[in-house]
């Protein structure tokens, strides 16, 4: 993985001091690099009969798109709240200082489907466990929720572990 690693662009103090933000725009602008990504993805859950993939906005639309398409699977999307058209169900979740919610549509699978939820990063896994508990609430088999980048400092992927979702990330980077 060391030169997908050399992909991520770190920006120190964003959104806010302290922060190292990892930053995977310039691993999606490298073709090779983004396909790459993708195959390490593909061939970890080809056998695993996944009938759709669930990305959460926004970034986990393009990784999760992209494996989608590879793995000949449907597309979900969990998005921010007031972003669907049709009927949905939500789910709020805690924030530093605050909370938010995420929204998936109400027909988006049929219960017992095989989904693989995938976002861009996980950190403290509120937003990735939010997601879980949608597709959970739909009756999904959640086969994993899988990420480009962790970081276990902070705890999410032990969070979504505890909560009964298996997890895999590409990489690892240490802090946040």
């Amino acid at each position: 993985m060391t030169d997908l690693h050399r992909l991520i662009r770190t920006i120190p103090d964003h959104p806010k001091p302290g922060i190292l933000f990892r930053d995977i725009t310039t691993l999606l602008a490298d073709g090779p690099g983004f396909g790459r990504l993708i195959g390490i993805l593909a061939e970890r859950y080809r056998s695993e009969r996944i009938a759709k993939v669930a990305g959460i906005e926004a970034r986990g639309f393009i990784v999760g798109g992209a494996l989608a398409e590879r793995l000949g699977a449907g597309f979900i999307p969990i998005r921010k709240r007031g972003k669907l058209p049709a009927a949905t169900i939500g789910h709020d979740y805690e924030l530093e200082y605050g909370t938010d919610r995420v929204e998936i549509h109400r027909d988006a699978l049929a219960p017992g489907e095989r989904v693989l939820l995938v976002d861009d990063l996980i950190a403290t896994g509120g937003t990735a466990l939010a997601g879980h508990t949608l597709l959970a609430n739909l009756g999904a088999v959640v086969v994993e929720a899988c990420f480009v980048i962790d970081l276990p400092d902070l705890g999410g992927r032990a969070r979504l572990e505890r909560a009964g979702c298996p997890s895999f990330a590409v990489m690892t980077f240490p802090g946040h």
